[in-house]
């Protein structure tokens, strides 16, 4: 293994139940150390199952999981030094007692050679969460954003070298989750730590994330910095994951004066422009995104996803012209 990769699996595959459209199958991957690497995926690709391998909670049926040089077993075989300087968060944090403190819960997460030290260590660790003044309160009386540091700092407290995060933002609300992820991304940087993470949710990993893999039905289909999967995916499957796009078939697409050579077109709703004067386009729907709006318009039946930064201009049953200024194109080639 080179000396910037700290875990690698060769040819990876474990399905549940004998059925190979479960699980994940031959994947090969590269975690580099140090960085921040998101597993995204549909629900059902295999995210979790792969997270699981990595942490050894699972066994493959075939291929092999290394840690630097060294072989991840199962744990059922056994704790491995790999094991002891990995932790893994859940989104449930059901092994944590409600009636403890804060204090007493990132404590438990100390290794006992290490508990003559424990004002220092848990002071740090609850400091570089932001939730020292929680201290004395009882897990169980803590909101989910507030219940997620709590676990995520006890996770740290033994300063692992890998962390693993499954959906680690699930629970948090807007206004913690931005404050979660820029805690996370200080510790990689100041504490080296390699982070893991899965997602579905592809705005905590487009800004956290210094390597992508894209997942599909236990396979990997892409991987790469998020920059580039972003503005130039290769894959149908990717864009649709990645972004707030519309799908349209090469026949509706001429309705939006694209000629495309494939099949398949996808426009990301910001590429889609409000223009002075075109074709006319129904807005049947306006969503509310904080500070944008997205307006779903129609023309013979063609829908498309529009980002609007004018709040308010607009109204449903009002008619636009639009200008695309990009597009993707998918499929079959067009003869």
């Amino acid at each position: 293994m080179q000396d910037d990769l700290i875990l690698e699996t060769i040819s990876v595959t474990k399905n549940f139940f004998g059925d190979k459209s479960t699980g994940v199958n031959n994947i090969t991957i590269f975690v580099p150390k140090g960085k921040i690497t998101a597993i995204v995926g549909e629900s059902g690709s295999g995210k979790t199952t792969l997270l699981n391998l990595l942490f050894g909670t699972l066994q493959p049926d075939h291929g092999e999981v290394f840690f630097k040089e060294e072989r991840v077993l199962s744990r059922e075989h056994g704790i491995q030094h790999a094991h002891k300087v990995m932790r893994m968060v859940t989104q449930n944090g059901v092994d944590m007692n409600p009636k403890s403190s804060v204090w007493e819960t990132v404590r438990d997460g100390m290794p006992p050679e290490d508990r003559s030290h424990e004002i220092k260590l848990v002071t740090e660790a609850l400091n570089m969460l932001n939730i020292y003044p929680l201290r004395d309160y009882p897990f169980g009386k803590l909101s989910g954003g507030e219940k997620q540091r709590v676990t995520i700092a006890k996770a740290l407290i033994s300063r692992p070298q890998v962390l693993l995060l499954d959906e680690p933002f699930n629970q948090v609300d807007a206004y913690y989750r931005e404050a979660l992820q820029h805690d996370i991304r200080q510790i990689v940087r100041e504490w080296k730590t390699t982070v893991v993470l899965v997602s579905h949710d592809p705005a905590e990993i487009l800004s956290m994330a210094d390597e992508l893999i894209v997942i599909k039905e236990g396979e990997i289909v892409e991987h790469g910095p998020p920059d580039k999967l972003y503005h130039s995916p290769k894959l149908l499957y990717t864009s649709q994951i990645l972004a707030s796009s519309s799908m349209l078939t090469s026949t509706q697409a001429k309705v939006c004066g694209i000629k495309s050579k494939r099949s398949i077109v996808v426009v990301y709703a910001e590429h889609v422009k409000i223009a002075t004067i075109g074709k006319k386009w129904l807005i049947k729907m306006i969503l509310f995104k904080g500070f944008f709006e997205e307006l779903i318009i129609d023309n013979n039946d063609v829908t498309l996803r529009v980002m609007n930064y004018n709040r308010g201009k607009y109204k449903v049953g009002g008619k636009v012209s639009i200008k695309i200024t990009r597009y993707f194109e998918f499929g079959k080639w067009e003869n």
